[in-house]
């Protein structure tokens, strides 16, 4: 909430050098929610394998309908560790706790509808850099990860146009993120490598 407000009030106060006829600056607020490709792993540690990022960024809207975007976003949560056997998943009861920052960098091309000017499709393609930091009560050594990887992703979506100042986004955004998990605990005994997902994502995007 904090930050829709924030965004709210930052739209009666964006500089004109924001707004030119190369380019527009648009800052946004995000709330994702992801369903995490390592289903075995996620659903053994917190219960579910569908979790919520929150997140912040911009997009730089360029002539002939090219935008680049550029977020951060964090998951954080505290779970418990947990190991597979024969084929059964027993949790340990020992909490563990898990934060992601993705950092993303997407490039694509915005679809503007002669009949329906108040709603343009988009899709994308990008890189990110991945924050993975685990850690756990009585861990021994080795057990606790901080860690980075590159991931891709892939974006397509539709954004509303709800006020001169003012628009909402809405995704669905595909990433994969290999070279975290899979090296060691329950994602190696669920043969689980990839820690990226299929996510849906809504913005709150100010400018026009």
């Amino acid at each position: 909430m904090k930050t829709t407000a924030f965004l709210i009030a930052l739209a009666t106060a964006i500089p004109a050098a924001a707004q030119t006829d190369r380019f527009t600056l648009r800052p946004y607020g995000m709330l994702t929610e992801q369903a995490f490709s390592a289903q075995t792993t996620f659903k053994a540690i917190f219960g579910q394998a569908a979790e919520p990022f929150w997140g912040a960024g911009a997009q730089l809207i360029l002539r002939r309908n090219i935008y680049i975007d550029v977020s951060a976003s964090r998951f954080k949560k505290t779970g418990q560790r947990a190991f597979i056997s024969n084929g059964q998943t027993f949790r340990l009861g020992i909490p563990l706790t898990a934060m992601l920052t993705p950092f993303e960098v997407t490039g694509g091309y915005r679809f503007h509808l002669r009949r329906q000017r108040n709603m343009t499709p988009f899709v994308g393609v990008g890189i990110g850099s991945y924050a993975y930091k685990e850690t756990s009560t009585f861990s021994d050594a080795g057990e606790d990860i901080d860690t980075r990887h590159v991931g891709e992703l892939v974006v397509g979506g539709v954004e509303f146009r709800v006020h001169r100042w003012i628009a909402l986004s809405l995704d669905a955004q595909y990433t994969h993120i290999p070279g975290i998990l899979g090296v060691g605990g329950i994602s190696k005994d669920a043969g689980e490598t990839d820690l990226g997902g299929l996510a849906g994502r809504f913005k709150l995007i100010v400018g026009r």
